[in-house]
C-alpha cells in the first residue's frame, strides 16, 4: 500500500513539472527565437519480482512473477530547435536567421531529428546562431535578433549583451572618418553589413568587414539553456561548434555554399517567432492537469486507506 502511495505521488510530482514546462511555453509565444521545451517522462529502474516457497536456507525453489517499477520521474527538458517563422518588423536592426541545413542521405522530421541508414544512430539537424558576448566576457548564443545600438555605437541584445562581428569582436557602428554612430546598415544573407546609401562594405577602423558572426551548432541540444533566449556549451563541447567565418573575417567556403544553396541566410527587418504549437500545448497541458488529478485522487484513496487500518481494523 505504502509503495502505490509513494508511486502516485511521484506521478504527481512528474505532471507538475510537464505542467510548469508548458506554461513557460504558452508564456513565450511572442519571446522571439524561443525554442519550445518539451518534458520526457521515463519510469524509475525496473525490479524483478520473485515468489519463493519454502523457509530461507532450506532449498526452497522460487518462480518468478513479473517485473514492477515504483513510479515515473520528469528526467529531462530538451528543447525543439527548428526553425520559427519569420515576421516582418521593417526595423533596421532586427535580424532573423533562416535556417534549414541539410546532410546527404538523412531525411530529418518535424522536430529536426533523423537516423543515420548507415549506423542507426540518432542525428540532430545543424542549427545556426547569432554569437554574443556577455557582460562577464563569455562567449553565448541566441536565436532572438531584436538587437539595438547603444550610447557607444555597440550592437547589444535587449539584456545588454554585445553581438559579435566577423572578427570575433563586438560590432561597433561608428563612422571611421567621422566617428558618429551609424543609424542604419543594410545586411546581406550572409551577415555582413552594407552601407545603405553607397552600397558599399562597411569597415572597422582597422579596415576590416563589418557584420554579425554566424555560428553552427551541430548539435543543438547540447547547449544548456540559460534564460532570455541565451545559450553556452557545455565544457568540453566546444568542437561542436564553428564560427562562419575565415581568419580575415568574411565568410568561409560552408557559410558561402549555405547562402547560395539558401539552407541559411540572414534576413534583415525580420524576427524569428517562436516555434510553440499552442494548440498542441493547451492539449498537453490538459493531458497533465487530468493525469495530475488521476495521481490526486490515488493518494487520497491511499490516505483513506490507511487511516481505516489505523482507526478502525486495530480496535478489533
Amino acid at each position: 500500500m505504502i509503495r502505490g502511495l509513494y508511486t502516485a505521488a511521484a506521478g504527481m510530482i512528474a505532471e507538475q513539472r510537464k505542467h510548469d514546462t508548458i506554461t513557460n511555453n504558452i508564456a513565450n509565444l511572442n519571446t522571439p527565437g524561443y525554442k519550445q521545451v518539451n518534458a520526457i517522462s521515463r519510469s524509475f529502474p525496473e525490479m524483478l519480482i520473485a515468489l519463493t516457497s519454502g523457509q530461507p536456507g532450506a532449498g526452497g525453489a522460487s518462480r518468478t512473477i513479473g517485473r514492477m517499477n515504483t513510479g515515473v520521474l520528469a528526467e529531462e527538458d530538451p528543447s525543439l530547435y527548428v526553425q520559427g517563422d519569420l515576421k516582418e518588423t521593417k526595423n533596421s536592426f532586427d535580424f532573423a536567421i533562416a535556417s534549414d541545413i541539410q546532410e546527404n542521405g538523412l531525411d530529418f522530421n518535424g522536430r529536426g531529428m533523423a537516423f543515420d541508414p548507415n549506423t542507426g544512430d540518432r542525428v540532430f539537424q545543424k542549427q545556426l546562431f547569432f554569437t554574443v558576448q556577455s557582460p562577464q566576457g563569455e562567449t553565448r548564443y541566441t536565436r532572438s535578433g531584436n538587437f539595438a545600438v547603444n550610447e557607444t555605437g555597440e550592437l547589444v541584445t535587449p539584456e545588454g549583451d554585445k553581438v559579435l562581428g566577423l572578427n570575433g569582436q563586438p560590432v561597433k557602428l561608428v563612422n571611421p572618418a567621422t566617428g558618429q554612430t551609424l543609424t542604419s546598415v543594410t545586411a546581406m544573407a550572409d551577415g555582413r553589413f552594407l552601407d545603405p546609401v553607397s552600397g558599399q562594405p562597411l569597415v572597422d577602423a582597422a579596415g576590416q568587414p563589418l557584420g554579425i558572426l554566424l555560428s553552427r551548432v551541430d548539435n543543438p541540444n547540447r547547449l544548456v539553456r540559460e534564460g532570455n533566449g541565451v545559450y553556452r556549451v557545455n565544457p568540453g563541447d566546444e568542437g561542436t561548434v564553428a564560427a562562419l567565418t575565415d581568419q580575415n573575417g568574411a565568410r568561409n567556403a560552408e557559410l558561402g555554399n549555405l547562402v547560395d544553396t539558401h539552407q541559411a541566410v540572414l534576413r534583415q527587418g525580420y524576427l524569428e517567432q517562436s516555434n510553440v504549437d499552442p494548440a498542441q500545448s493547451m492539449v498537453e497541458l490538459n493531458t497533465a492537469l487530468r493525469a495530475y488529478e488521476a495521481n490526486q485522487k490515488m493518494v487520497q484513496y491511499y490516505d483513506r486507506s490507511l487511516d481505516k487500518a489505523v482507526n478502525e481494523v486495530g480496535k478489533v
